[in-house]
Formats: structure tokens, C-alpha cells, sequence
């Protein structure tokens, strides 16, 4: 197994755009995973929310839906090594990444419309923790970044738990919620590539 940090460059059009979203040169197998999964469990929430019958809405419904396939695939593509490499190379710093994690702030805004009739501490506190835990892992040196990152998803578990209030029926939200921001995304790792590459 090697690592390599060079990637090859982005395909024009379309497929360009899936390059900058996944990282170029990602291999059939990440691209299986990041496609595949994310459905099911979009399809596994959607399930469970009928059959249970947990009585939302049809905007319920839709959001529930597009969210967990968001954030499933985000912990995904985010872990993978195409991925890491094309979202920590030269140029991609603080800034870049500090924005990437504010754009967050939407999903956070439009759960709360939908599921906490507009819960504008919620909004603060869940997204003032994600940018604040964020910007010290990113502000970290590089070779203490793992373990910090750890800490800040072990507390963000504390306060799920002990502080946030959870989002109705989907409780599963706010950890994986985190555990894509603060350690599928910031984190720098190493980009392993398979050996036949």
C-alpha cells in the first residue's frame, strides 16, 4: 500500500463537478461506497419512519430523506483517500475548510425549521460547537490533529447527550452529524492508494 499525494485533474463538465465533490481519481470501490450506501440509509430512515409510524409530514419526510443521504455519504466520502487528498492539498487551509463547515450551518437551520418549529438556540449552540471545535482541531498541529479531533467528537457526544435537545425520531442526527465534520473532514490523513494504481 502506498501513499500518494498527486491527483489527477478534474474532468470537464459534469463529471468535472462529482471530481471536485469526491476527489479526483477516486477508485471504482470508494465511488461503490459513496453512491450505495448513502441510499440505503436514506431509504432505511424513510422505512422506519413509515412503518413506525411516526406521523411527519411530507417535508419531514423529504428533509429526513436528503439529510441522512447527505450526511452518510459525507462521513464516507470525506474518510476516503481521493477525498483527502483533494480537500487538504496546497491552498486548502483554515479559511477554505472553516468554509466548507459554515455551509453546515443550512442543514442545521433547516432541521430545526422542520422537526423544532424553528429552534434558534438549537441553530447557535449545535453550530457554535461544530465551528468552535473545528477551528481548534484545524488550529492544532498537524501531528496532535487526531487526537484533538477525538477529544472534541468525545465531548460533542457529552453534550449531545447532557445539553443539545435531539431532533424528534432522529436522535442519530447530531453524532454522525459530527463525526463527518470534526473527523471525516478536518482531519489530514494519509491518502493510501491501492497498489495496482
Amino acid at each position: 500500500m502506498k501513499i500518494d499525494w498527486h491527483f489527477p485533474p478534474a474532468r470537464a463538465g459534469f463529471f468535472g463537478v462529482i471530481d471536485k465533490l469526491i476527489g479526483p481519481g477516486a477508485t471504482k470501490a470508494e465511488k461503490n461506497l459513496q453512491l450505495f450506501v448513502p441510499f440505503l440509509a436514506g431509504f432505511t430512515v424513510l422505512a422506519h419512519a413509515y412503518l413506525d409510524a411516526f406521523g411527519w409530514g411530507w417535508g419531514q419526510y423529504l428533509v429526513a430523506g436528503l439529510i441522512t443521504v447527505d450526511i452518510v455519504g459525507g462521513i464516507i466520502t470525506n474518510a476516503t483517500s481521493s477525498a483527502k487528498r483533494w480537500f487538504h492539498r496546497e491552498g486548502q487551509g483554515f479559511k477554505q475548510h472553516m468554509g466548507f463547515i459554515s455551509i453546515h450551518f443550512i442543514q442545521l437551520t433547516i432541521l430545526s425549521w422542520v422537526f423544532l418549529d424553528f429552534d434558534i438556540i438549537w441553530i447557535a449552540s449545535v453550530g457554535g460547537y461544530m465551528m468552535l471545535a473545528s477551528a481548534v482541531i484545524l488550529l492544532t498541529p498537524l501531528y496532535l490533529q487526531r487526537p484533538i479531533a477525538l477529544l472534541m467528537y468525545a465531548l460533542a457526544i457529552v453534550l449531545i447527550t447532557y445539553q443539545f435537545k435531539p431532533l424528534p425520531d432522529m436522535t442519530w442526527f447530531l453524532p454522525l452529524f459530527y463525526l463527518k465534520l470534526l473527523l471525516s473532514h478536518v482531519l489530514r490523513e494519509e491518502p493510501y492508494r491501492p497498489d495496482h494504481e
